[in-house]
């Protein structure tokens, strides 16, 4: 954990690549959004919001690529965009160059070479899990599996996330491996588990060095946000970027 309370990811990305996940912990919000909401369309007050962007902007080289999320499978080059491209995963070459992506149950991923030549941000909800978000972004970075690293930021835990029978099938049918990843609730109901699917997903690309996850965002409530639990709230942030 930073001092701030926010979270420095715990695993062996070389020395120039730098990465932070904010909490709810400090910030300008209220209400609903108390704390650093970072999400512009969450429906909180645009004024708070941008107090807590540039709040966050003091510790970074430059304002993050924000995304337009749509639950999809399109990857952009932060170092060919300026503007607030529709997309669900960016990545960088050039050191500086900050992607971001925002979460409030979703599974942020970030990814890295073991070169630090190259990093990447991922905003991986099940539509987009299942779609094939990290393929695509895997794809994109073009390196070698075996060179790269994935740090899974704080999602919504297994316990707390109940899908309908569509989801589960939509997985299986995809990779019956996937079946392992959830478990049944109440009738129609299973629980899934975001973690342990990206981790196959993760797997079929290649990458074997996987950090991070164990997080719930919905349980969590004094140090998250959570869609599912409250509905109106705001958003997070996990970032990643190179230095010189």
């Amino acid at each position: 954990m930073s001092d701030h309370g926010w979270i420095v990811p715990d695993w062996p990305a070389p020395p120039n690549v730098r990465a932070l996940i904010t909490t709810r912990a400090g910030g300008a919000s209220r209400g609903a959004y108390a704390g650093l909401n970072l999400g512009l369309l969450s429906g909180d007050d645009s004024g708070d919001v941008a107090r807590n962007r540039a709040n966050l902007r003091q510790w970074l080289p430059a304002e993050p690529l924000w995304l337009r999320q749509v639950h999809g499978t399109t990857v952009v080059e932060a170092d060919r965009t300026e503007e607030s491209p529709e997309a669900d995963a960016a990545l960088a070459r050039r050191p500086g160059r900050v992607c971001a992506v925002l979460t409030a149950d979703c599974l942020p991923l970030l990814l890295c070479d073991e070169l630090g030549t190259i990093v990447a941000a991922v905003h991986a909800g099940w539509r987009g899990l299942c779609a094939g978000v990290i393929g695509q972004t895997l794809r994109a970075m073009d390196r070698p599996a075996q060179t790269l690293l994935a740090y899974l930021g704080p999602a919504i835990g297994p316990a707390a996330y109940e899908v309908g029978a569509e989801v589960r099938e939509a997985f299986v049918d995809a990779d019956a491996q996937a079946d392992t990843a959830f478990v049944p609730g109440k009738p129609g109901k299973f629980r899934a588990d975001l973690y342990a699917l990206a981790r196959l997903r993760l797997a079929r690309g290649g990458v074997a060095r996987v950090y991070g996850g164990g997080y719930c965002t919905y349980t969590e409530r004094e140090r998250f946000y959570s869609y599912r639990r409250d509905g109106i709230t705001g958003r997070m942030a996990s970032l990643i970027w190179m230095e010189s």
